[in-house]
């Protein structure tokens, strides 16, 4: 039987004046960010979000591309894909709800076997978690027997769980040197392992995933921009292609390219990834002129203020991973968290 009540959207909140100074703390944070007639209609729902976490004694964790009335306004904890992972695996919370996208709730679920985790919207998925399967996987180590495979964070469940160890952009040099062999399996992302190889003697076999926001940023792009302002810092991310990193006054993960925001304090700066992170960065930084050639992460736009308060009102949808699946996948997750233990999160 389909449950038609659940189906409804939820309702239209009204921006009361009781609304209004309940979340005035907020808005004083965004305002930079934010436009003011966009406020009324974000508001409501974000009052509402804190009483529901309160009652259900949910967290809710985002990630740094979702959107600033998210990001600042709901989150309780934020950060990228390691970071995340870090949390999920810490919280007490009863109820994880998880802005991002699906393999992070995935994640958040293998940390957190008896909780309940939640994602938004089931539809939020990512091109680089879809262009590899762990039938793929097990072909590659029949083909390369006893080769150690690390894959990046960025997958789904079946395919951590064919996986020695995972590893995110920010210790992915890491995690492959801490195997202790001359070659491995690193999968899925193309332009990630390219930059992991020019930073170790390790050699790597790699897979053809590409991310569809970070692929389309060209050199080409970059060098316009320069020519644009004289003074300007690029920040790139690795998942980038090869020409758009050459041209990048950093490369590192998302927390490192927000750390070196903070410790650069550049004039002006591009970052190039999803465009919300720099949304979410600027409201740290309002000294800092961003310049920001926008690529938007369709599957993290699926996130909304409406669709969190519905999740937790109605508990769903709520994420699950096979007991077959999930024990071997949780364990390369753990080995990629005891990698980072005592380095430098990122």
């Amino acid at each position: 039987m389909i449950d038609l009540s659940a189906q409804q959207p939820a309702p239209v909140l009204a921006y009361t004046p009781q609304v209004a100074a309940a979340t005035a703390a907020v808005y004083d944070r965004v305002r930079d960010v934010i436009p003011a007639i966009e406020w009324p209609v974000h508001a409501p729902y974000i009052e509402a979000i804190e009483r529901l976490k309160k009652e259900r004694n949910a967290i809710v964790l985002a990630h740094n591309y979702q959107t600033p009335e998210i990001f600042h306004g709901v989150a309780d904890l934020t950060g990228d894909s390691l970071a995340l992972a870090r949390m999920a695996a810490e919280t007490d919370a009863d109820v994880i709800v998880l802005c991002g996208v699906h393999f992070m709730a995935e994640t958040a679920k293998l940390l957190n076997p008896a909780k309940t985790v939640l994602i938004p919207d089931l539809k939020a998925g990512c091109s680089l978690a879809s262009s590899i399967t762990g039938a793929d996987v097990r072909l590659l180590k029949e083909r390369y027997p006893g080769v150690p495979v690390v894959t990046y964070v960025n997958t789904s469940a079946d395919v951590k769980a064919e996986t020695d160890v995972c590893c995110t952009s920010a210790n992915a040099v890491e995690v492959v040197e801490s195997l202790g062999v001359d070659r491995v399996i690193f999968l899925p992302d193309e332009y990630l392992g390219r930059y992991v190889a020019r930073h170790t003697d390790v050699e790597l076999i790699l897979w053809h995933g590409h991310c569809e926001v970070h692929e389309r940023f060209t050199g080409d792009q970059l060098r316009q921009f320069r020519r644009r302002y004289d003074d300007l810092q690029i920040l790139a991310h690795p998942e980038c292609p090869p020409d758009v990193l050459e041209e990048a006054d950093f490369v590192g993960s998302t927390s490192g390219m927000i750390r070196a925001v903070g410790e650069r304090r550049p004039r002006r700066v591009v970052m190039v990834t999803e465009c919300s992170m720099s949304d979410n960065v600027a409201v740290e930084h309002p000294e800092v002129e961003f310049i920001r050639p926008c690529n938007l992460c369709p599957h993290m736009k699926r996130i909304t203020l409406p669709k969190i308060l519905d999740s937790l009102r109605h508990l769903r949808y709520e994420v699950e991973v096979a007991p077959e699946i999930a024990a071997p996948a949780r364990r390369a997750v753990e080995r990629m968290l005891e990698v980072g233990r005592g380095s430098q999160a990122g």
